[in-house]
């Protein structure tokens, strides 16, 4: 006698699997008999309806008309597991099926979950940054979703539902197929894959995103460092108002950029001491912040690789020792790597994608670069061209 042990172990298995979501809560979802469905059906797809309803027929006649069979035996075959397959594999063809994700959404936002860091002695850790950034985004956007209308999961050919009053987190959620959750309210979906070790990918579909991932990124910073690079919020240690008065109108001149221009670009030199840095922690923190921009410091080792994620409407970019990075092509060091090519079509808008509107009108990200610096004089001369950078001021005061 033959044994297929793959099948046996595969199908016991998927067994202990559904027993094991059945104890964690989730129920078998009864799908409903929807006649206009069924009508439709009938209709549409005759020549399929009509061959499954005479194999469903020709099945529990073949059961009930067994000669060498009693009566009662026969009746009692209706109920075997091949007769209840055959009956249930009817049922979720003449049912509609449970409610799915749209994929043609046009917003979707993805991450895995934990975010898993691969160090490197020759680069700094920027897709781990951001990729924990998007994570973030993602878990913050969920908590603020809060319970979902209808969780869902498909698994060995039957679907479950988890009744969402008994929903807590989705951490506790026991998934092992792909799992399907809905808000009505918000008209969004997620979804959520189980990877190995306890990972898993989950990804929301929208038509519009925008306005739950502006919120969840709201005091969000992230600094791109070879010495530090982590997602944080940000700190200033000096306000706006102590500043010398010339900067304090500077930055009133800012503000008002700030609001009617989607792409701004500043730039500020002077001596070490006055206070440059402090200055672009100061407008990030009272400025931009409360107007929803996500902030990114960058240093040498970043900015080289830092493209802006496409996904955050308003990001602010500080870049400090500009002199250092954006330095003139025409010497020698500015040739032996691509940093002012890359600030410069960061400038430029081309570094950055755009956000298209269900009208096919491209919306530019908005997007401020505060630039310190303590002398222009090394810096390419295409930087401060016109439509480049839109502000400059010298700080001259001693400040710390």
């Amino acid at each position: 006698m033959a044994f297929d042990y793959f099948s046996s172990n595969e199908s016991t298995s998927n067994n202990n699997k559904q027993q094991n979501l059945l104890t964690s809560g989730w129920r078998p979802l009864q799908r409903d008999l929807d006649w206009e469905f069924l009508w439709q059906l009938a209709q549409n797809d005759t020549k399929e309806f009509a061959q499954k309803s005479f194999n469903l027929a020709s099945t529990f006649s073949e059961v009930l008309g067994r000669n060498n069979f009693t009566w009662w035996a026969n009746l009692l075959g209706v109920a075997s597991e091949n007769t209840r397959y055959e009956l249930e594999r009817f049922w979720n063809y003449i049912t509609p099926d449970p409610q799915s994700p749209d994929h043609r959404y046009k917003d979707v936002l993805s991450t895995e979950t934990p975010i898993l860091q691969f160090v490197s002695r020759n680069s700094i850790p920027i897709d781990y940054v951001l990729n924990r950034l998007q994570e973030i985004t993602v878990l913050r956007v969920l908590q603020i979703l809060g319970r979902p209308n209808v969780i869902t999961q498909y698994y060995s050919e039957r679907d479950f539902y988890f009744p969402v009053e008994k929903f807590i987190n989705w951490e506790r959620l026991d998934v092992v197929n792909t799992v399907n959750a809905y808000w009505s309210m918000y008209d969004i979906w997620l979804q959520i894959e189980p990877y190995d070790r306890g990972r898993r990918q989950y990804t929301l579909m929208s038509k519009d995103l925008a306005p739950l991932v502006n919120k969840a990124t709201y005091d969000l910073a992230v600094m791109l460092s070879g010495y530090q690079s982590r997602v944080g919020k940000v700190h200033s240690q000096f306000p706006i108002r102590t500043f010398p008065a010339e900067i304090q109108s500077f930055t009133d001149t800012l503000q008002q950029a700030v609001l009617n221009q989607n792409q701004l670009a500043v730039v500020v030199h002077g001596e070490p001491g006055t206070g440059k840095t402090a200055w672009t922690q100061a407008v990030a923190k009272e400025i931009l912040m409360p107007l929803g921009f996500v902030i990114f410091i960058l240093d040498h080792d970043a900015i080289a690789n830092f493209v802006p994620p496409t996904y955050l409407e308003r990001i602010c970019i500080i870049i400090n020792e500009a002199d250092n990075l954006a330095q003139n092509r025409a010497s020698e060091i500015a040739q032996s790597n691509n940093k002012t090519e890359h600030i410069l079509s960061l400038l430029d808008g081309t570094l950055y994608q755009s956000v298209i509107d269900e009208s096919g009108i491209q919306m530019k990200q908005r997007l401020v670069v505060l630039m310190t610096c303590n002398t222009t004089e090394r810096l390419d001369p295409a930087m401060l061209r016109k439509g480049r950078v839109d502000l400059i001021a010298e700080f001259t005061q001693r400040f710390v």
